[in-house]
């Protein structure tokens, strides 16, 4: 077993295979033989060691064990910055110069908390909620962004045995009227600004009673008075003001059982009515079990965790959950202060903070890789070969076990890595597929990146790369917890007898849901009737016993002439060209080819028009540019050629959209995930003018 907080390198350094056939199992017509961790081979792993059954369990261990170490560190904002600037739009087809604003925000310092304060912090939460006069079995629902206050709400409110509900902070009125109702949810934990939403779903979601608000963030009093006006029977208070209730008015805990509801989870809702997920608290222990066979040999105490995806997102609330077991240390930040460039007079929350781990998803990774990009081409020529050079030769030290590496970090990659905080030993992509240029890049330069797969459904678990079994070719091994195999997808080719055998990813294991909350229909059409979980994606094992993901049933698109396009496999690689930040690919059913809309990278697409004589200072004049367009096109299509997609996979046109897909506007999911639908009714103008150009 490694040492944990060493140096780990992008290879391969053990022995496969990395997943093995599960014993007792015989051959089915139309399905591989399931798979599992080597580890698990004879039995599934469901708890990360003995005594340690529930989510509190998690949270008091590590009191006990790492006792005065800190836990968790935030931020307080201290001012916002409004700077307003010109820049020249299209309007109603006439290029006019308007304002527009940027806000930037200054930040303090993280200032923390030790695992016993968090504890303690966890039971007078939990008896806040008691003394309010919530029971046993009362749903607590938390409608925020990711802080240490959601987290010990959570907690708190599992140290009385009330189940959670999670929803995005950004899946509007009606999915949240949706999620409150159907829970018979008690009380609400939310951020202040959120507080107006509130008002209508409140006329149909009559069993909420209280109504806690972050005391983290500054409260407007005109929208608690306003809620009070409209419904006189709500108690209103801060998380600050519950969790003193607590300390006055302490109670004993009342510890879960493992076959007890932990939470409800809803999707976020980016079409049709979102779908909420029922976890047990075996279900969470287990996906942390199967985490931490795979990456617990290499992270403990003195790693240090960057925590900003949503935690009402699985992936998140697993990792928070598994950093607590591990002893690590958990810094908040937000998606907006990451960098530098978003805040004044102090450090992004990644340099100030300074993790040795960070988890992202690809839109993340690839604005990572590109600021970097565009950060060396600003450089001489001399600069730009050494780092070229450099990156070269280390993939080629790499990938021969040659030495060197080592040198070629502390000279070329130290500035590099210091844009991270210099401290970065492991990152994490999840949440979709990365290109694997991107993958490549930043685990050479930065640091070994592993990528992980699972859904809401598996609590988070699917696939999971061990760092010292590296592979940018495919996700990785399988966590301990579950077990997969593939099954037939004759539509589209996909067979276990293929080599190397492909099909529908199934799993199965003590992570897995036991169905959809109130939902039996969709329960029938998703889980199997001896458990295993049909996830509507297609994998493939590789040599080494890595899945790797292919294709995805729904994103399956059939063109004119009857073959089948992979819309999410092309834009992970579509999405590796320098000028891309964001992209959705489309094929009509009744055309051969796809097209892509994409948001642009500003700078890139600055230099594109500054090489090629085109003027324009800002993005919304420069995506009109007929020329522009068709450079950006055949950037593109080259891309798609290096990434080795066929014919009818390279893209046959392209809208630039100047405005990017966010939560905020509906465009994307809390997750990051593409509202395929809302994109493509906000952008059907131009898809059709493109179609027709190259009809």
């Amino acid at each position: 077993m490694s040492s944990k907080l060493e140096v780990l390198y992008p290879r391969i350094t053990k022995k496969g295979p990395f997943t093995v056939e599960a014993s007792g199992y015989e051959p089915v017509e139309g399905e591989t033989i399931p798979r599992r961790h080597p580890a698990a081979k004879d039995k599934l792993i469901s708890t990360p060691e003995d005594g340690v059954s529930t989510v509190l369990d998690i949270v008091k261990r590590a009191s006990e064990k790492f006792g005065n170490a800190n836990a968790l560190g935030t931020r307080k904002l201290i001012r916002t910055h409004d700077e307003i600037k010109k820049v020249k739009k299209m309007v109603n087809g006439v290029e006019q110069e308007v304002d527009k604003k940027w806000t930037y925000f200054e930040l303090s310092e993280y200032r923390y908390i030790s695992f016993i304060e968090y504890e303690r912090l966890v039971m007078q939460v939990g008896a806040g909620l008691r003394k309010l006069g919530m029971a046993t079995g009362d749903r607590v629902h938390i409608f925020a962004a990711t802080s240490a206050h959601w987290l010990a709400t959570a907690h708190g409110a599992t140290s009385q045995s009330m189940p959670i509900v999670t929803a995005y902070d950004t899946l509007g009125e009606e999915g949240l009227k949706h999620s409150l109702v159907q829970t018979h949810a008690k009380a609400i934990f939310l951020d202040p600004h959120l507080l107006p939403v509130l008002i209508n779903p409140l006329k149909e979601a009559k069993e909420i009673k209280h109504i806690i608000y972050n005391s983290d963030v500054d409260v407007k009093q005109e929208h608690i008075d306003k809620l009070k006006k409209e419904y006189e029977y709500l108690t209103i208070h801060s998380f600050e003001e519950v969790r003193k209730l607590g300390e006055e008015n302490p109670v004993e805990p009342v510890p879960p059982a493992p076959e007890d509801l932990c939470c409800i989870m809803y999707t976020s809702g980016s079409t049709g009515t979102p779908k909420g997920v029922p976890l047990k608290h075996k279900n969470v222990v287990a996906a942390v079990a199967g985490v931490n066979v795979s990456v617990g040999p290499y992270v403990g105490p003195g790693d240090a965790l960057l925590t900003y995806l949503p935690l009402a997102h699985i992936l998140e609330f697993v990792f928070e959950n598994v950093c607590l077991f591990w002893g690590g240390l958990m810094g908040y930040g937000n998606a907006r202060t990451l960098s530098d460039a978003s805040v004044r007079n102090c450090k992004g929350d990644i340099r100030e903070f300074r993790p040795t781990i960070l988890v992202g998803v690809p839109a993340v990774w690839e604005t990572v890789r590109k600021g970097i990009v565009n950060k060396v081409s600003q450089g001489g020529l001399l600069t730009r070969n050494l780092f070229w050079g450099a990156l070269y030769t280390k993939s080629f030290l790499m990938s021969t076990g040659l030495p060197g590496v080592s040198i070629l970090d502390a000279i070329v990659f130290k500035k590099v890595r210091e844009a991270t905080g210099g401290r970065l030993r492991i990152c994490m992509n999840g949440g979709g597929p990365i290109a694997k240029d991107t993958q490549h890049f930043i685990s050479m330069a930065v640091t070994p990146m592993i990528g992980g797969y699972g859904l809401t459904e598996t609590t988070a678990m699917g696939a999971l790369n061990d760092p010292t079994e590296w592979n940018d070719n495919a996700i990785g091994s399988l966590p301990g917890s579950i077990e997969i195999k593939l099954v037939d997808f004759p539509d589209a080719g996909y067979y276990a007898k293929n080599n190397p055998p492909q099909g529908e990813i199934c799993i199965r294991g003590d992570s897995v849901m036991g169905g959809y909350y109130q939902n039996d229909e969709e329960t029938k059409q998703a889980l199997t009737a001896d458990g295993w979980f049909m996830t509507g994606d297609i994998g493939e094992f590789d040599k080494n016993g890595h899945l790797r993901i292919i294709d995805r049933k729904k994103n399956l698109v059939k063109t004119l002439h009857g073959e089948y396009i992979a819309l999410e496999k092309l834009e992970s690689i579509y999405r590796a060209a320098t000028v891309v930040l964001n992209i959705c690919v489309y094929v009509a059913t009744d055309k051969s080819k796809p097209i892509a809309l994409i948001v642009p990278a500003e700078p890139a697409l600055k230099k594109i028009a500054a090489d090629n004589g085109i003027k324009g200072d800002h993005l919304e004049s420069l995506v009109h540019d007929k020329k522009l367009q068709g450079l950006v096109l055949a950037e593109l299509q080259a891309a798609g050629k290096r990434g080795g997609l066929a014919g009818i996979e390279i893209i046959d046109g392209v809208v630039l959209v100047d405005e990017e897909w966010t939560p905020q506007n509906g465009l994307t999911t809390s997750a990051q995930k593409l509202n395929r639908r809302g994109i493509l009714q906000k952008h059907k103008k131009e898809v059709d003018e493109v179609y027709a150009k190259i009809s």
